[in-house]
Protein backbone atom coordinates (compact mmCIF):
# COMPACT_ATOMS: atom_id res chain seq x y z
CA UNK A 1 0.00 0.00 0.00
CA UNK A 2 2.48 2.49 0.72
CA UNK A 3 4.76 2.29 -2.17
CA UNK A 4 1.28 2.37 -4.62
CA UNK A 5 0.76 5.73 -2.22
CA UNK A 6 4.60 6.94 -2.83
CA UNK A 7 4.05 5.96 -6.93
CA UNK A 8 1.01 8.13 -7.06
CA UNK A 9 2.73 10.71 -5.15
CA UNK A 10 5.64 10.37 -8.03
CA UNK A 11 3.31 10.37 -10.66
CA UNK A 12 1.65 13.53 -9.73
CA UNK A 13 4.71 15.13 -9.15
CA UNK A 14 6.28 14.66 -12.44
CA UNK A 15 2.88 15.38 -14.15
CA UNK A 16 2.89 18.71 -12.47
CA UNK A 17 6.30 19.55 -12.88
CA UNK A 18 5.89 19.00 -17.11
CA UNK A 19 2.95 20.77 -16.95
CA UNK A 20 5.13 24.17 -15.68
CA UNK A 21 7.72 23.01 -17.94
CA UNK A 22 5.21 22.78 -21.11
CA UNK A 23 3.66 25.60 -19.83
CA UNK A 24 7.03 27.71 -19.60
CA UNK A 25 8.51 26.39 -22.98
CA UNK A 26 5.17 27.79 -24.57
CA UNK A 27 5.20 30.92 -22.85
CA UNK A 28 8.84 31.89 -24.23
CA UNK A 29 7.83 30.71 -28.04
CA UNK A 30 5.17 33.15 -27.66
CA UNK A 31 7.16 35.98 -26.16
CA UNK A 32 9.00 35.17 -29.02
CA UNK A 33 6.80 35.18 -31.99
CA UNK A 34 5.12 38.20 -30.50
CA UNK A 35 8.54 39.95 -30.47
CA UNK A 36 9.31 38.94 -33.78
CA UNK A 37 5.42 40.01 -35.19
CA UNK A 38 6.68 43.35 -33.44
CA UNK A 39 9.88 43.84 -34.84
CA UNK A 40 9.11 43.02 -38.57
CA UNK A 41 5.54 44.81 -39.07
CA UNK A 42 5.94 47.96 -37.11
CA UNK A 43 9.54 48.94 -37.19
CA UNK A 44 10.86 51.35 -35.25
CA UNK A 45 11.42 55.06 -37.41
CA UNK A 46 14.33 56.54 -38.15
CA UNK A 47 14.59 59.41 -36.19
CA UNK A 48 17.72 62.03 -36.94
CA UNK A 49 20.30 62.65 -34.37
CA UNK A 50 19.76 65.71 -32.13
CA UNK A 51 22.56 68.32 -32.77
CA UNK A 52 23.74 69.23 -29.33
CA UNK A 53 24.91 72.46 -28.67
CA UNK A 54 27.25 73.25 -25.97
CA UNK A 55 26.49 76.65 -23.67
CA UNK A 56 28.99 79.15 -23.40
CA UNK A 57 31.88 77.92 -20.87
CA UNK A 58 31.65 81.14 -17.83
CA UNK A 59 34.86 82.23 -16.88
CA UNK A 60 35.28 80.98 -13.35
CA UNK A 61 36.67 83.63 -10.70
CA UNK A 62 39.77 83.80 -9.88
CA UNK A 63 39.01 83.47 -6.05
CA UNK A 64 36.84 80.68 -6.70
CA UNK A 65 39.70 79.02 -8.73
CA UNK A 66 42.03 79.56 -5.98
CA UNK A 67 39.93 78.35 -3.47
CA UNK A 68 39.60 74.89 -5.73
CA UNK A 69 43.71 74.81 -6.65
CA UNK A 70 43.85 74.96 -2.69
CA UNK A 71 41.08 72.29 -2.56
CA UNK A 72 43.25 70.09 -4.77
CA UNK A 73 46.72 70.65 -3.75
CA UNK A 74 45.72 69.63 0.08
CA UNK A 75 43.98 66.35 -1.23
CA UNK A 76 46.64 65.29 -3.11
CA UNK A 77 49.37 66.50 -0.33
CA UNK A 78 47.99 63.58 1.86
Amino acid sequence: MEVDLFQQGIDLMLFGMGTVFAFLISLVGASYLMSWVITRFFPEPIQPEATVQMAPVAAVEPRIQAVIQAAIDKHRSR
